[in-house]
């Protein structure tokens, strides 16, 4: 990855953390929570690719499982954060443009079942049997429906954010004042311009001793 790409991706991924632990976790709403890490690394995904949101998720997940109040095992949400990023990078088009909004959306709804589903089925590995007490099918409803509601406002703004922070301005102008600097020296240059020149010089001293060669064969003439 990118120098800019790590910049961008840590820091939407740290302000995503944030909200969602400071705001999203304590509307007390019914079910699941919101997952705004989860918008983050499926809107990067789409724009990086799949290598680069299996590392983003990764990153991601890791984070989520050392924040505070975490009471799981560490490592379990950077594992399901790291498939879903990596499979969500496989939905990017290849024109990077988005036709429609259908897709995204898709993604969206098919990675907050999948995530939930993954992190029970990591828990139940590990031992952890909550998702069985609060219900696995009112998660699953829940975590699509907040997630599907929130996505329209996260993930377009930040996928647009990624292109933009992608495409090197300073690069693309400096490649075609370079450009522009290379034509204007093919075309203004010395090399033929001289050569013109010199043979326009030649032209007329060639002129110039004939005219001069004349006038001085009248002269003997006369």
């Amino acid at each position: 990855m990118r120098f800019n790409r790590m910049l961008l991706s840590a820091t939407l991924v740290v302000v995503a953390l944030v909200i969602q632990v400071s705001v999203l976790a304590r509307l007390h709403l019914p079910g699941a929570v919101p997952d705004l890490v989860l918008l983050t690394v499926l809107a990067l995904a789409m724009v990086y690719g799949h290598v680069s949101g299996a590392l983003i998720g990764f990153g991601a997940g890791l984070l989520a499982d050392l924040a505070p109040p975490a009471d799981h095992a560490a490592g379990r949400y950077a594992l399901v954060l790291c498939v879903i990023g990596y499979l969500a990078g496989l939905a990017k088009p290849e024109t990077g443009r988005l036709k429609s909004a259908t897709g995204p959306m898709a993604v969206v709804v098919a990675a907050a079942i999948g995530s939930t589903l993954l992190y029970a089925g990591v828990g139940a590995l590990v031992g952890d049997t909550a998702a069985r007490h609060v219900g696995l099918s009112s998660l699953l409803l829940t975590a699509a429906l907040y997630d599907l509601l929130l996505a329209p406002f996260v993930v377009p703004a930040l996928m647009a954010l990624a292109r933009r922070a992608d495409n090197d301005p300073l690069a693309e102008a400096g490649s075609s004042k370079s450009a522009d600097v290379s034509a204007g020296w093919l075309s203004s240059g010395t090399g033929l311009r001289i050569g013109s020149q010199r043979g326009g010089l030649r032209v007329k001293a060639a002129k110039a001793r004939v005219a001069r060669a004349g006038r001085i064969k009248g002269v003997k003439r006369l």
